[in-house]
């Protein structure tokens, strides 16, 4: 699965600790308004554009059509390397289509971060988690860019280089850190911004032919607090759960459980399935899947318990690990 796949299939209740206490710094008031300034840039711009996602020695190219109208938002992201693929999306509602395996999923945009949206609306306190400081300027695929920077307050997640169009507040180039290290990275090497945009080129070239393809809901049904019977009993300071629910995942005959939380950047999906029809005894252990994003699994009271996030692989475990059903004292 690509990348860009990956991130939009993974969707993407703690007590805020006092991270001030132990982190005197506080974010520059300019860089908290920048960051505003991004959250707002995609429901507010067209742009068209071509970006390039990097992680190691994986290289991956993308092509995106982005339109805001009365309606909302539209977009429709085209994965130009390796097997084919297009996610259209329209508002919070996503349709991923796979000619290869004739395959469309429908999916509701929880915490899925798709750059260059990286940043919800309405912005959550980010200053809790991360320290916020502006950077020089640059430019990048011939714009103007301010750089701002969030270091992370803690261990428990990566930190973020973000190169800004200082007209618009659209994002051209984003980078993952673990300290100095550039874990990932995604850069437009073409974006216009702005100007009309015919909405059929919103249309995906493949929904003609998907009227015979099969059709997976991705989202089976949300759900109260507590409800699927599992709680995450020490996530780490910052990581609140966001939403509950049941999901449809393909290759598992039945919903598995997930739970969605976040630090209002970073997402962690833990997802919850029965042992009981598997063919071969689950992987344990922590495995990196791509890039920034990591992978962890472990068996309690019969059930697979799984943590994927944008995160370093001690979140991930610390995660995996607080997660208890309820009837287990």
């Amino acid at each position: 699965m690509t990348r860009v796949a990956l991130a939009a299939l993974m969707v993407l209740s703690s007590i805020v600790q006092p991270v001030f206490a132990q982190h005197p710094s506080r974010s520059s008031p300019e860089a908290l308004e920048w960051l505003q300034k991004i959250a707002a840039a995609p429901r507010q711009h067209n742009y068209i554009g071509t970006f390039v996602y990097s992680s190691g020695n994986h290289i991956e190219t993308s092509h995106i059509i982005h339109l805001v109208d009365a309606e909302g938002e539209h977009e429709k992201s085209e994965v130009l390397d390796g097997a084919p693929q297009e996610i259209v999306r329209n508002n919070d509602e996503m349709r991923c289509y796979m000619p290869e395996s004739k395959t469309v999923l429908t999916e509701k945009r929880w915490l899925q971060k798709v750059f260059p949206a990286l940043l919800p609306q309405p912005l959550s306190n980010l200053d809790d988690s991360y320290i916020v400081k502006l950077g020089g300027q640059e430019r990048v695929s011939d714009h103007a860019c301010q750089i701002v920077e969030l270091e992370p307050r803690d261990d428990k997640r990566y930190g973020h280089k973000w190169w800004v169009d200082t007209r618009t507040g659209v994002l051209l180039k984003a980078a993952v850190m673990d300290k100095d290290r550039v874990v990932e990275q995604f850069v437009f090497t073409q974006l216009k911004i702005g100007g009309q945009i015919d909405k059929e080129l919103l249309k995906s070239k493949y929904a003609a032919k998907a009227a015979e393809w099969r059709i997976i809901n991705l989202v089976s049904s949300t759900m109260g607090s507590g409800k699927l019977g599992w709680q995450i009993k020490n996530p780490p300071p910052g990581f609140k759960k966001v939403i509950e629910m049941k999901r449809n995942l393909s290759g598992k005959p039945m919903p598995v459980g997930h739970i969605a939380l976040s630090d209002g950047l970073a997402a962690v999906s833990v997802f919850i399935e029965p042992v009981s029809g598997q063919v071969s005894p689950p992987v344990e252990g922590l495995y990196r899947s791509r890039g920034a994003i990591n992978i962890y699994s472990r068996t309690v009271a019969d059930n697979i318990v799984t943590a994927v996030g944008e995160v370093p692989p001690t979140t991930v475990m610390q995660i995996g690990n607080s997660v208890v059903n309820h009837k287990v004292k």
